[in-house]
């Protein structure tokens, strides 16, 4: 079963091909975010390289959020578009559950973050049981400080993965007494393989969708949406 995988939630841009167990290729670019020029460029290229065609692909998988408003509706509407020309099912994978994936680890609880700004993430945690990662808690926007504290409830060492590594390390160090870990940068931002890897076990269990249904997954309004109420709240207030 053929795989083409694409994460486009945050800056960077990923495509990933699997044909089963085997990963074919993956490319990715970490620098501006201009999904809208790169994305399709990306895909024809690891297509041609691998002399696949899209007719050939099996299952259209995307990174359906939370993250970039603007990124996640690029990816969806691309993986969208695709599976709809060719006739093929979709899967939409949560962001957060494949940077969980990322990080191989057996006894650690891993905490996938992703910049919400303002001092706050979407994250989730996760813990390994029986080989499996397996999501332990909602997916949930927080600030950081909120998050340390649901950390600490837990009272286990935690690893953490993604983009708001940078922005908030030293707190966490500090919060947490050194009681945590940060994933290797090789793997700390998203990877088109890992969800491509999620979206071929959720094939085999039948979780596919039409190209209709796929939609990206937001944690929280944008923040055009949010400036807005503002505006017909206070007009509503006079």
């Amino acid at each position: 079963m053929k795989v083409l995988a694409i994460d486009t939630s945050t800056v960077v841009a990923a495509v990933a091909l699997m044909d089963g167990e085997k990963l074919l290729g993956e490319y990715s670019l970490n620098n501006k975010k201009t999904h809208s020029q790169k994305l399709m460029v990306m895909v024809k290229e690891i297509l041609t390289d691998l002399e696949i065609k899209p007719a050939d692909i099996d299952v259209f998988a995307a990174s359906i959020g939370p993250g970039s408003f603007t990124g996640l509706r690029i990816g969806v509407t691309t993986a969208k578009a695709m599976a709809y020309a060719t006739s093929k099912p979709v899967i939409g994978v949560p962001t957060l559950d494949a940077l969980a994936y990322n990080v191989v680890t057996s006894s650690l609880i891993i905490c996938p973050i992703l910049d919400a700004r303002n001092n706050q993430v979407f994250t989730a945690l996760y813990e390994t049981k029986d080989n499996k990662i397996e999501r332990i808690t909602e997916y949930i926007g927080v600030p950081v400080s909120e998050l340390v504290q649901i950390i600490k409830e837990k009272n286990r060492k935690v690893i953490f993965t993604g983009d708001a590594i940078d922005l908030h390390k030293d707190f966490f160090i500090s919060e947490l007494d050194g009681n945590c870990e940060f994933a290797p940068l090789s793997v700390r931002l998203q990877r088109a393989s890992s969800v491509a890897e999620i979206a071929l076990k959720m094939a085999k269990d039948g979780k596919t969708e039409s190209s209709f249904e796929l939609v990206p997954f937001y944690l929280r309004k944008s923040q055009a949406e949010r400036e807005l109420e503002k505006k017909l709240c206070g007009k509503g207030e006079k």
